[in-house]
């Protein structure tokens, strides 16, 4: 059973079981073999994320001193284009999102030890009604959840592996992000750590 912390908040624990989260991270693999993962930097700074990340779908996020924030269809540096979003998502998209347009974008972030994800907004997609849809694998993390102004009041909430979420309504501008991951919680990622994937309608 899922629950509402929010307006448009859906948190659906255990959403996928054991053997499903097996499944998912056999089908990621060779996709993560063909758009390795990076990291990226902040703009004007420079300064190197701790998150570790990759893409699925035509629109992929990423981040460089240069460019700054924004969607593009090639991975940064093998140059080619982000291998397609598998079906196994498509169909937890159309179960969970409640939107009828499928997602161009999955955004892959990997989080090893210490990885974290500070307070933000998703806030560059056309449709301001198009929900944000992640997925749990690996190691427990700490999410943080705020409301749509910076510095307001935050709830946390731990995520375990199978978990899904769904931003949306008036939650889908809410600031939110990782406080840290439980190393060790999860057996699940070779290596240890914590995948987590978030698909979104770029527009």
């Amino acid at each position: 059973m899922g629950s509402q912390l929010h307006s448009g908040f859906d948190f659906l624990p255990a959403y996928l079981d054991r053997a499903e989260q097996e499944a998912l991270l056999a089908t990621l693999q060779p996709l993560i073999e063909a758009a390795p993962f990076f990291r990226p930097t902040m703009p004007k700074t420079g300064k190197t994320f701790s998150v570790e990340m990759t893409n699925l779908g035509a629109r992929g996020w990423v981040s460089d001193r240069e460019g700054g924030y924004r969607n593009q269809a090639t991975h940064p540096f093998t140059g080619l284009p982000w291998p397609q979003i598998p079906d196994v998502l498509l169909t937890l998209w159309r179960q969970v999102a409640d939107y009828p347009i499928l997602p161009e974008a999955c955004l892959v972030n990997l989080y090893r030890t210490g990885a974290k994800m500070g307070l933000h907004v998703d806030g560059d997609e056309r449709d301001p009604k198009a929900p944000v849809v992640s997925v749990s694998l690996g190691d427990q993390a700490i999410f943080r959840l705020g409301g749509p102004q910076r510095g307001g009041p935050t709830t946390s909430l731990k995520l375990s592996s199978g978990d899904v979420v769904v931003l949306g309504g008036a939650s889908r501008h809410f600031y939110h992000g990782i406080d840290r991951v439980l190393s060790g919680s999860s057996s699940l990622i070779p290596g240890g750590g914590r995948i987590n994937l978030t698909m979104r309608v770029v527009g």
